[in-house]
């Protein structure tokens, strides 16, 4: 905040102008698109470490697919709720301006442009999300692109440097490259300085050789599993291969990082397909890894270095306004799009 910005916002929940009603994307319970309802909502309060966001775009994501469905059923298990969902409103990547922040909130200051990850509620006016999970927009976005990149882009980020260690000069594959995650990895891996080869569709080949590609294997018509060449990274966000052929196309020390579960499977699919991957590496020169994304302020910083440098620009396929919340979630659910599906609040 610059020395000439008016100081934070500090929240009271009797304060008047920060209670009363928004207009939300509601959900009451599990099922298909079609029950989500735009209908007012309460307005939130944020608590102490917490920033009210005037939210002005946001995305949808394959998560937000997993809470509407309550599919896999493990993940009722993990705070969602049992038979219905615990949070009415859904939505977790957003970007917009600060309204107000909590007492403990000193990194921002109303008018701030920001973007990042809430546990839920982003398909709304107003989110409340804690101060960590936000940073401040990259200038060279608007609002609808910010809102495209946190969970893509951190899953990308976290799985290609974290997990799989990757370093300059290395060879990288991304098996599901035309998707929200797919294309952030494509570009990231390049910006850290990595050959890639990109796993899609037909349809999708010319998406992701723009993103830089060096190579672009459409799956219809060879396998990645045959190539001559190996790779120091696997990176899977799709889960349609076996093990076996992931592992053939690794180096003797190759990492397989996994970003999918097993398809198909709506109760423990999840936590079997994890164990396998494990289980695949114990014995082997190779590390398998499943992985699941983190959301934090410094990597979000970090994102947006590499956005406001040039390397990395979000893929959005489709636009929607806020009121048509359950068309997008349905196109997401259906498959096969291409990039990120975005919300205009």
């Amino acid at each position: 905040m610059s020395p000439t910005q008016a100081p934070p916002t500090r929240t009271n929940p009797s304060d008047p102008s920060l209670t009363g009603k928004m207009r939300a994307i509601t959900q009451t319970a599990y099922g298909a698109p079609d029950i989500l309802d735009h209908a007012n909502a309460d307005r939130p309060v944020p608590a102490d470490n917490e920033v009210l966001v005037r939210v002005r775009a946001a995305s949808v994501c394959k998560g937000d697919v997993h809470v509407l469905t309550g599919k896999p059923y493990l993940i009722r298990l993990m705070g969602y709720g049992l038979l219905r969902p615990n949070n009415t409103v859904p939505g977790q990547n957003l970007a917009g301006h600060v309204e107000a922040v909590g007492k403990d909130v000193t990194a921002f200051g109303p008018g701030d442009a920001v973007y990042g990850q809430a546990h839920h509620g982003a398909f709304a006016e107003y989110v409340r999300v804690g101060a960590d999970r936000l940073a401040p927009k990259p200038a060279n976005l608007d609002f609808e692109q910010a809102a495209a990149v946190p969970d893509s882009g951190l899953t990308a980020l976290q799985a290609l440097r974290d997990v799989g260690g990757l370093q300059p000069g290395q060879r990288v594959l991304v098996n599901g490259a035309s998707g929200g995650v797919g294309t952030f990895a494509v570009q990231i891996a390049k910006a850290l300085g990595a050959a890639v080869t990109a796993v899609c569709s037909t349809r999708h080949v010319d998406a992701v050789r723009s993103l830089g590609a060096d190579r672009v294997v459409d799956y219809t018509r060879e396998d990645f599993a045959r190539l001559e060449a190996r790779h120091d990274i696997l990176l899977d966000l799709v889960g349609n291969r076996s093990l076996r052929d992931c592992k053939r196309a690794l180096k003797p020390r190759g990492v397989f990082v996994s970003c999918a579960g097993s398809p198909g499977d709506d109760w423990i699919g999840p936590v079997v397909w994890m164990l396998k991957v494990v289980l695949a590496g114990a014995f082997s020169s190779q590390k398998m890894a499943p992985f699941i994304m983190k959301p934090n302020q410094s990597d979000l910083v970090f994102l947006k270095q590499l956005i406001e440098g040039g390397a990395v620009t979000p893929l959005i396929e489709r636009r929607y306004p806020l009121a048509q919340a359950a068309a997008a979630i349905g196109h997401i659910a259906a498959g096969h799009a291409q990039g990120k599906t975005v919300l205009t609040v």
